[in-house]
């Protein structure tokens, strides 16, 4: 009796998608997130969140400096659970969090090419302002060079109820 073909090892570890998402206070951002959430849940794939925290602005005062940083933190670190939570009631799962600290038009090229299971950068789009967002700007312009992974834009104007639809 001939015994049946065991299953290969590269299809038990098939990689998952990973959407990251920029975690930042403007009203697109909710749109982008729940993009992400739904596309992870349909695609059995995960969310990532970043949130960068901008470096010491006054260097010759020190101490003024380090404690903005410091502050700067402990809202970001309060942010993140927030919205990790967030995308835990929306997908089941908790996401990966990345807190860094720069400039984030920076981080966001850097930690996708540290992070190979990073596979798509969520933005959400202003669609009020008539000026499109400086990140975005540069992530499809001369970011988009070092970028290695697609990028997808959310209209902030979309509902749930539409973002469902597409995902």
């Amino acid at each position: 009796m001939a015994k049946a073909p065991k299953k290969s090892a590269k299809k038990a570890t098939l990689k998952r998608r990973v959407f990251l998402v920029v975690v930042d206070e403007s009203n697109e951002f909710h749109q982008a997130l729940y993009f992400a959430c739904m596309r992870a849940k349909s695609v059995h794939g995960r969310v990532a969140l970043l949130r960068c925290v901008g470096g010491a602005e006054f260097q010759h005062w020190v101490g003024v400096g380090e404690l903005m940083v410091e502050e700067a933190r402990e809202e970001a670190e309060n942010l993140l659970r927030e919205q990790s939570e967030r995308v835990h009631k929306l997908t089941g799962e908790h996401p990966i969090v990345h807190l860094r600290e720069g400039d984030v038009k920076t981080e966001i090229i850097s930690l996708i090419n540290e992070e190979p299971e990073i596979s798509i950068l969520v933005l959400g789009l202003d669609t009020q302002d008539e000026t499109t967002d400086s990140l975005i700007s540069y992530l499809t312009s001369r970011g988009a060079a070092q970028c290695r992974v697609p990028i997808t834009i959310v209209p902030g104007n979309l509902s749930d109820k539409d973002l469902d639809k597409v995902t």
